[in-house]
C-alpha cells in the first residue's frame, strides 16, 4: 500500500541530507509565510514525496499552536509530522476491523518524537515557546499575538521548528524506505 502514496523511486535519488534540507527549506518557508504549523509540516513533507490528500492536509489544519491553538497540547509541527508517518505506514481500516497492531507506524513517531523531545525538552507547544522565547502565548489573545509576531514566531523561531520537524520526519521516511 505504501508504494501507491508515495514516489519512492523520487526518495531514493535524493541523498538524505539533500531531502532533509529541501524538507527544512520548505517547511521553514511555509510556516513563515502561511504559517499553522501542522499544516505546513504536512504540505513540505507532501511537496518532497510526491503526494497530496488534500483530506490530510485539511484534517492536520486544527491541530495548529498545540491544538486548536491553545498551546497546551502537542506542537503542531510534530502532530504534523506524525499524521504524514500515520498516513504512509498507518493501521489501514482492514486492520483496524481484525483488531491488528500496527507497532511499526508507532515505533516510527515515537524516533521523531524523541528527537524533538531532545531538541526542545518537551513535546508541548507552550513548553516549546518557553524555551525559545523565554515566555508563552496565548493565540486567543490579540495582544499576544502581536507579541508573539513581534518576537520573531513567524519571522524566525516557528519557522525553525517546523523546518526541523519536517527534516527529522523526511530523515525517518527515508530510512525506513531504505532498509
Amino acid at each position: 500500500m505504501l508504494h501507491r502514496k508515495i514516489n519512492i523511486q523520487r526518495m531514493k535519488s535524493f541523498t538524505e541530507k539533500e531531502l532533509m534540507d529541501r524538507a527544512y527549506q520548505l517547511g521553514f518557508e511555509y510556516e513563515k509565510t502561511r504559517h499553522v504549523c501542522s499544516q505546513c509540516v504536512v504540505a513540505a513533507l507532501e511537496k518532497i514525496m510526491g503526494i497530496e490528500d488534500e483530506a490530510i492536509f485539511q484534517a492536520s489544519y486544527p491541530l495548529g499552536g498545540g491544538l486548536g491553538s491553545t498551546t497546551e497540547g502537542t506542537c503542531g509541527a510534530l502532530s504534523g509530522g506524525a499524521m504524514i508517518l500515520g498516513y504512509l505506514f498507518g493501521r489501514n481500516r482492514q486492520e483496524f476491523d481484525k483488531g491488528v497492531s500496527n507497532k511499526e507506524a508507532t515505533y516510527f513517531a515515537k524516533k521523531l518524537y524523541e528527537k524533538f523531545v531532545q531538541e526542545y525538552g518537551s513535546c508541548r507547544c507552550k513548553d516549546v515557546q518557553m524555551k525559545l522565547f523565554g515566555r508563552s502565548f496565548d493565540f486567543w489573545d490579540e495582544q499576544d499575538r502581536k507579541a508573539f509576531e513581534e518576537a520573531g514566531g513567524h519571522s524566525d523561531k516557528c519557522p525553525v521548528v517546523v523546518g526541523k520537524t519536517c527534516a527529522w520526519t523526511v530523515s525517518v521516511i527515508r530510512n525506513q524506505l531504505l532498509s
